[in-house]
């Protein structure tokens, strides 16, 4: 009885202290996903951290760390490390055959590499969530893994039609297809809850749908599209999805001519965001409003919004931003007829220009700089006094109606592609620098989110967002290391030679050699090349051994070494894998061009064809036509389609 209760006494310590261990584990993961809620993603990040390192031995619950540490760390941007605690969690959940959180965690790495624009990878990520939801009869699964291998292809359409210089509609084939196939999964998404009768998700997948009929050129379904998911956003309260339907309503519009109507959207879309105290979504706002006044021909008001831009882009130190409202007001400014005011930007453009390194740019701004010099007749010497007098002046000037023309006169755009006949005229000087005034390099792509919303929300753990960039590897010219491996095989294999036991054939001839093949010495050597090359397949496995925080005793042992059903991956899985695999060579391409630094201020694409066409029309009718020109024909207005700012939030 004595040695019994000695016994007693020295185990209830190691309980009382294990038990200890996992309440300061839980509750420093319970902490983190407090802080994580509340968007304090760094201090939930530490937390998480330390319960890692507490370690526990329940493998659901670091499950759900891993799950919702990797969410912690994308939003944090540390996609290296998202990756890795989401490969963490997908490891444990097959090591203990958790079907549904093997899913998940599928889900969460696929968002993840679709924000690193590994996309292949991503969709056979997304592809085995969707798999193990149906097979495992998860329809809020099932939905989730839908609505995001959508998210995949639309991100996926989206950046490969920056390369394009395409606008909406006119797409390269294999664009095309990837955000049709986008549209396909949304549908089936929006179907499938509807069924569940989630209204929430509804306004995930009607919002994300117009976003992708609005870059197939389908500009009447994606105003059906947003005109829904506006009506679910009032429906809910969400000012924040509410201002983006507005802002992709006024994009829409624009491409179908009502600009009115747009300018409506846009006004709206200005007030949610100031509402909302968000000011980069403000001055996307006022630019696309300068650009639609611009369009409607008011360019006193187009005047005032570019002037609100350059305000707020100037708070933020958005140089780019501040580059390309410099550009839009010296545009004003001349068709109002103000060349002095149109210098003074069209130098704070070329500044910028240079300081930023933007090279065409900056030779569109030194253009423009030059045809107003010789425009107001001034030299150098004079411009000092023509920037300080607008340094001082902080509203606009009153302008003239009868100097308006004149100016338009002067900046006239050039004939659209296709018209008959040459351009040798009195108005060829002003012709190209109208051309330069109004077509800035066009600027690519950012990295904010194309969606409507971010990626699905986990049961388990708070999704991942997709956001677009990546980092491309640097190829390797092989032949250098092919002729070195050539030439060490030759001399190399002559040693091999000397070390190697000759037969002597004609002493011992086919027998000995059969009885040589099936001799005792011979099946250990087979035995031992076995079980080496099993150590080694064995070194390539994944050893839960190696899980960061996991404590394994005895009461866990048995979930970890199960011999059952080991879950392995069907042959369409790996059929996948290999083919996205196989797009890893490109990887080892060379990097395409540096698209620039971004413009948070400026909305993705703007609207600078369209104004450049409107514009050129409007601007033809006013001219006296010289009798020479009565030869060239008449012109011809295509009317093309250019991109608008693209509401990314």
């Amino acid at each position: 009885m004595a040695h019994a209760a000695n016994g007693m006494d020295q185990e209830a310590p190691s309980k009382r202290l294990h038990s200890r261990v996992e309440a300061s584990c839980l509750d420093l993961a319970l902490e983190g996903e407090r802080l994580c809620k509340v968007g304090n993603f760094k201090e939930g990040a530490a937390y998480f951290e330390a319960a890692v390192q507490v370690g526990t031995e329940d493998l659901k619950t670091l499950s759900a760390i891993y799950s919702q540490l990797g969410n912690a760390y994308f939003y944090l941007k540390e996609y290296g490390k998202a990756l890795e605690f989401h490969r963490h969690d997908l490891t444990l959940a097959r090591t203990i055959g958790d079907r549904i959180g093997e899913g998940k965690a599928s889900g969460n790495l696929g968002n993840t590499l679709k924000v690193l624009a590994r996309y292949d990878e991503a969709v056979v990520c997304c592809q085995r969530h969707l798999d193990i939801s149906r097979e495992q009869e998860d329809k809020v699964g099932e939905a989730r893994a839908l609505y995001n291998i959508g998210n995949v292809f639309h991100a996926k359409g989206k950046q490969q039609s920056w390369g394009c210089n395409q606008d909406p509609g006119n797409l390269p084939p294999e664009v095309r297809e990837t955000l049709e196939k986008a549209t396909v999964f949304y549908e089936m998404n929006l179907s499938l809850v509807k069924e569940l009768g989630d209204r929430a998700a509804q306004g995930r997948a009607y919002g994300n749908l117009g976003n992708t009929h609005y870059l197939l050129g389908n500009f009447v379904e994606a105003i059906k599209f947003h005109r829904e998911r506006l009506s679910i956003a009032k429906e809910f309260g969400d000012k924040a999805a509410e201002r983006r339907a507005y802002s992709n309503l006024g994009n829409a519009l624009i491409f179908l001519g009502e600009f009115d109507t747009a300018t409506e959207y846009y006004r709206k879309t200005l007030q949610l965001s100031y509402q909302l105290k968000d000011q980069v979504m403000e001055a996307q706002a006022c630019y696309s409003l300068g650009n639609t006044y611009t369009l409607l021909q008011q360019y006193e008001r187009a005047a005032d919004y570019h002037l609100k831009h350059l305000t707020i882009a100037q708070q933020l130190t958005d140089r780019v931003g501040e580059g390309r409202a410099c550009w839009s007001l010296g545009n004003a400014y001349v068709a109002l007829g103000n060349h002095r005011r149109a210098l003074h930007y069209a130098r704070k453009h070329l500044e910028i220009s240079r300081e930023i390194g933007d090279h065409e740019g900056e030779q569109t701004a030194q253009m423009n700089v030059e045809e107003l010099m010789e425009t107001l007749d001034i030299s150098e010497a004079d411009l000092s006094s023509c920037g300080s007098e607008f340094e001082v002046q902080g509203a606009r000037p009153k302008f003239s109606k009868a100097s308006s023309m004149d100016s338009v006169e002067l900046w006239k755009y050039p004939p659209e592609k296709g018209q008959n006949g040459s351009s040798q005229d009195l108005d060829d000087v002003s012709r190209r620098s109208r051309n330069r005034m109004s077509r800035p390099p066009r600027r690519k792509g950012t990295d904010g989110q194309p969606l409507d919303d971010p990626p699905w929300p986990d049961s388990r753990a708070s999704p991942v967002e997709s956001q677009d960039g990546a980092a491309p590897k640097l190829g390797r010219d092989p032949s250098d290391e092919d002729c070195f491996f050539d030439l060490l095989s030759k001399f190399q294999s002559s040693r091999m030679d000397d070390q190697r036991c000759r037969l002597d054939e004609q002493q011992n001839g086919a027998k000995d050699a059969c009885s040589l093949m099936t001799s005792p010495q011979t099946e250990e050597l087979f035995d031992l090349i076995a079980s080496s090359q099993s150590r080694r397949l064995d070194d390539q496995r994944v050893s839960v051994s190696n899980l960061p925080g996991l404590r394994i005793t005895h009461n866990n042992l048995g979930h970890l070494c199960v011999d059952g059903d080991p879950q392995e991956p069907g042959d369409d899985f790996f059929n996948m894998l290999i083919k996205c695999q196989s797009s890893r060579i490109n990887d080892q391409r060379c990097s395409p061009p540096d698209p620039g630094p971004r413009a948070p201020t400026v909305p993705d694409e703007d609207f600078f064809s369209l104004i450049q066409r409107v514009q050129a029309k409007r601007m033809d009718e006013q001219r006296v036509h010289l009798p020479s020109d009565e030869q060239d024909g008449p012109d011809s207005e295509h009317g093309e389609r250019i991109a608008v700012s693209g509401d990314s939030s």
